[in-house]
């Protein structure tokens, strides 16, 4: 092996190791135990945390109301001890869980655009194991990964991937039957604590 191709090997391995999450991988009995069946419609919720000042959307993340309701978050930073996690999944996602999440990210600097769409039953578990098997997702690629999931499910082959929420927001805003919220707070991060503990 030549110098210039170790060095390639070790550039290559470098990059990789900066893109490596640590494995998150709650055991199955918390799993089991956090189960929540969610008795509204089926449906899949987009969350876009878009910065106010510059408009722009930080991070996307995809609840999921099937058999049980999920949420898929995507290299997010959103944990709680209730909400056992494996690999960007967060399971026991109940409507304490949801509030906790949204006013995580809602505050001075950021708004939350949530968009709602009621899909049949097949069609939310089908979502569910396909965010299941995604596996973990690398920084930036939240948007990417919710993008390449629903681009498996039929009507939304249509879906041009991108890297940008907002991207991912506008065409989501497109398909008929969405429903859309936003969701704004004037708290300061400390203030912001009392939402998620």
């Amino acid at each position: 092996m030549t110098q210039f191709a170790r060095l390639l090997a070790l550039f290559s391995l470098a990059i990789l190791a900066a893109c490596t999450k640590p494995v998150v991988w709650a055991p199955e009995e918390d799993v089991i135990a956090a189960r929540y069946h969610h008795d509204g419609p089926t449906e899949i919720v987009l969350f876009n945390v878009i910065s106010n000042d510059r408009d722009r959307g930080e991070h996307a993340a995809l609840m999921i109301n099937a058999s049980q309701r999920v949420l898929f978050d995507p290299a997010g930073t959103w944990t709680h001890p209730l909400s056992p996690e494996r690999h960007d999944v967060h399971y026991g996602f109940n409507d304490q869980q949801l509030f906790r999440y949204t006013y995580y990210h809602a505050r001075r600097t950021h708004r939350v655009r949530i968009q709602r769409l009621e899909v049949p039953p097949a069609t939310a578990e089908y979502i569910l194991r396909l965010a299941e098997q995604n596996g973990p997702v690398a920084d930036a690629y939240c948007a990417r990964s919710i993008f390449d999931i629903l681009q498996q499910v039929p009507g939304f082959e249509g879906f041009e991937s991108s890297f940008y929420p907002n991207a991912l927001s506008d065409q989501f805003a497109e398909i008929p039957g969405v429903t859309e919220t936003v969701i704004y707070s004037d708290a300061e991060p400390t203030e912001r604590q009392q939402y998620t503990q």
